[in-house]
């Protein structure tokens, strides 16, 4: 008996002790797990347009061959139809001074706007004669589509699929970057060739100034980074507001363009690798 008793607790003690050493070897391999930072990509400028330096741009579409612009601000919110060569603006509509206009899309032939903390969206037609106001929760902050949905951002880390008739979210989108951590503070949206462009408002402060984010739909996980880091350093001077704010992507012509908040110019450019 007391050799089968020793046979046993030398069995139970390297089958203890065999246990307790896999707990580093997991955790390292854990470590090791951990993504690569994403790529991002740089930019040349094509062409330099003038921009309203006194539109707060929250919103930036091409349609028909003209920006279609949402300007925010309490007081100086509107919607407007602007010559792209010239800058000029063709047509404008003043939304009510209670509203803090944010982001705008255009899906069929209708122009949607919502706002900051109203939650109210217009429903215009593109002659800019209002149509409907629907009503949603929570902020507004950008706002895309995809042909079938709108997708709006509320300044968190979260993505709303929304119903363009109702305004009923169908799904949310959680956005994560590489590591598997939220992105927080998405603004101004545009879809591009099957991606989500979003504008991270004060990117700054995550260390990627005048970064666009580029997600995923189907997942939410970040696909890479847009580096504009000094597209335009007379317009970001003096004034932390003045952030980088509005993608249009003119699918016709493969063309993007990009400005900020009351910026004085406006961009056409062309990707390339970083460095």
């Amino acid at each position: 008996m007391r050799l089968i008793f020793i046979i046993a607790s030398l069995f139970l003690f390297s089958a203890c002790n065999g246990n307790s050493g896999t707990k580093p070897n997991i955790s390292n391999t854990a470590a090791k797990t951990a993504r690569t930072p994403l790529a991002a990509e740089s930019y040349e400028i094509v062409k330099t347009y003038p921009h309203d330096s006194r539109s707060f741009t929250q919103g930036l579409v091409i349609h028909n061959g003209f920006f279609y612009e949402s300007a925010g601000q309490y007081g100086e919110s509107s919607i407007r139809k602007v010559d792209i060569e010239t800058g000029k603006v063709l047509q404008k509509h003043d939304v009510p001074k209670e509203y803090f206009a944010e982001g705008m899309t255009i899906l069929g032939d209708k122009v949607f706007q919502i706002t900051w903390q109203e939650q109210t969206a217009f429903v215009y037609d593109l002659d800019f004669k209002l149509q409907r106001e629907l009503r949603y929760t929570g902020e507004g902050w950008g706002l895309t589509n995809d042909g079938t949905n709108l997708i709006m951002s509320d300044g968190t880390h979260v993505l709303r699929i929304v119903n363009p008739e109702t305004f009923e979210t169908i799904k949310t989108i959680v956005v994560k970057d590489e590591n598997g951590r939220p992105v927080y503070k998405l603004n101004e949206l545009e879809y591009v060739k099957g991606e989500i462009w979003a504008n991270v408002w004060h990117s700054e402060t995550v260390g990627k100034p005048n970064h666009i984010a580029r997600i995923d739909p189907a997942t939410g996980n970040l696909l890479g980074w847009i580096d504009l880091t000094g597209i335009s350093p007379d317009d970001t001077s003096g004034d932390s507001e003045k952030t980088l704010n509005g993608i249009a992507y003119d699918a016709a012509a493969d063309r993007i363009f990009v400005t900020g908040k009351l910026w004085k110019k406006l961009f056409e450019i062309k990707l390339k690798p970083k460095g």
